[in-house]
């Protein structure tokens, strides 16, 4: 079996041994003789690892019972939307931090439902390349919550430190950045993310909200848009993505295996280490425009000195077995996404190729 080095920055890598269990329990999973795609969502099998994903995602977060965790559905893009829709009105003001593309997407979105209030804006020329300090940020008087993206994939920027953004709910997209670190979580009220980098495969976005901040929704919504009903029903109203909630259970039990949090902390820090040292050891062939301070461990991106050995760099890298390196479009440039499921040895031998690459390529 040929596996290649994938570091597309989303869907992306799974760990092999969640693929190895999906792939042994695709034809008769739990001895039911049917596949977890074809079973009723309303059974005892379903049910049982619907509610275990949940309580995984919590044990691992370290959630208490004033959490509640949503399966819900159309990406961490639909929850620009719905965030605003369910907590923000004509009369009252967001506060919102941006530091990319996204917290712009979720800026424009939360517009749309009443004010929102600049709470810092890093963006210089058309793009970012850090996290504003502490003191950048100035909030509104009285924001119903203060919105931040904790690591921003087409720039290859990251919070490397936990902002004190006062005393309103504060709510994080985490998507790209999801379990690959401890965090404080008694400093949020919510926090969101995609599953397709750090948590399984698209189809299913999770949602962890405390129940205070769920108290304060909007009760005149559409039932499907209203966290209430997902709260309510343990995200069981509607049919929700099985397979994707299986392979989401599968990838936490994986996450608790490797050790949690702490051992995955250790892990990714080895490999952006390893990286950033080539890049910054290259004597400028190699160059990331990021401030040191603010780089992304998760969204590793560098320019080379001409788009043309960049175009080369793709191809090449592509018939070394490495794929998925071309940096966003709206960018350029390259860049490796290295979330959980990527290895050490993934990065060593990616490190050994823009070595190789380099020495060819003068």
């Amino acid at each position: 079996m040929k596996r290649v080095i994938n570091f597309n920055a989303g869907p992306a890598a799974l760990p092999l041994e969640v693929l190895e269990k999906a792939q042994s329990e695709m034809l008769d999973w739990r001895g039911t003789g049917m596949s977890v795609m074809e079973v009723s969502h309303r059974g005892k099998e379903y049910d049982e690892m619907h509610h275990h994903a949940m309580q995984s995602f919590k044990e691992i977060a370290g959630m208490d019972d004033s959490w509640k965790i949503l399966f819900c559905t159309g990406g961490a893009s639909t929850q620009f939307a719905m965030l605003p829709m369910n907590f923000l009105t004509k009369d009252k003001t967001a506060d919102y931090i941006s530091t990319g593309h996204w917290s712009k997407a979720a800026i424009k979105e939360a517009k749309r439902f009443g004010n929102v209030h600049i709470a810092a804006d890093t963006e210089s020329n058309g793009v970012f390349t850090r996290i504003p300090e502490q003191n950048e940020i100035k909030l509104s008087s009285n924001p119903v919550y203060v919105h931040m993206t904790s690591n921003n994939t087409i720039f290859g920027t990251q919070w490397q430190y936990w902002p004190n953004l006062g005393t309103a709910p504060v709510v994080c997209d985490m998507s790209s950045d999801i379990f690959s670190r401890p965090f404080p979580v008694k400093k949020f009220s919510m926090i969101y993310a995609g599953a397709q980098k750090n948590l399984g495969p698209s189809g299913v976005t999770v949602v962890a909200i405390k129940e205070d901040f769920l108290e304060k929704v909007a009760t005149d919504l559409p039932t499907m848009l209203a966290y209430k009903t997902y709260a309510e029903n343990d995200s069981l109203y509607n049919t929700p993505p099985c397979f994707s909630i299986y392979i989401l259970d599968l990838t936490l039990d994986w996450i608790k295996n490797v050790g949690g949090l702490t051992a995955i902390e250790k892990i990714n820090k080895e490999k952006q280490e390893i990286l950033y040292k080539a890049i910054d050891n290259s004597n400028g062939y190699y160059r990331c425009p990021v401030e040191k301070n603010s780089r992304s461990w998760m969204n590793v991106v560098f320019r080379l000195p001409t788009e043309e050995l960049e175009e080369k760099f793709v191809k090449e890298a592509k018939n070394a077995g490495i794929i998925g390196v071309k940096g966003h479009r709206s960018v350029g440039g390259i860049r490796f996404s290295i979330y959980n499921a990527s290895t050490v040895k993934h990065v060593k031998d990616a490190v050994a190729f823009m070595d190789d690459f380099k020495i060819k390529n003068k």
